[in-house]
């Protein structure tokens, strides 16, 4: 007989924005040892810069859209409670 589920672990929620901002930082400086190299960076290799560049716009994206995301969530939550307390919901006689 197999052995009853056991519960869910609490969700751990943290700040986002942290690892979101370590990582940018992590290709700024990963982009300025590559720019620091100058010519001696192989011209087969040259298109890291491009990475770097991609893996800071993308970071510094989502340092900014994470506040956004957690913020409508919210407000889902909210208006979700709305309606299950009973507030929100039409009245079925004024269709």
């Amino acid at each position: 007989m197999p052995k009853p589920r056991q519960p869910d672990p609490e969700v751990h929620e943290s700040d986002y924005r942290v690892p979101a901002a370590i990582g940018t930082v992590a290709w700024a400086i990963a982009l300025v040892v590559l720019l620091a190299m100058g010519d001696g960076l192989p011209a087969s290799e040259q298109w890291w810069i491009g990475v770097c560049v991609t893996g800071i716009a993308l970071g510094v994206f989502g340092f900014l859209y994470i506040p956004y995301l957690f913020r409508k969530r919210d407000e889902a939550a909210d208006r979700a409670a709305d309606r299950t307390a009973g507030r929100g919901v039409p009245d079925p006689g004024t269709r």
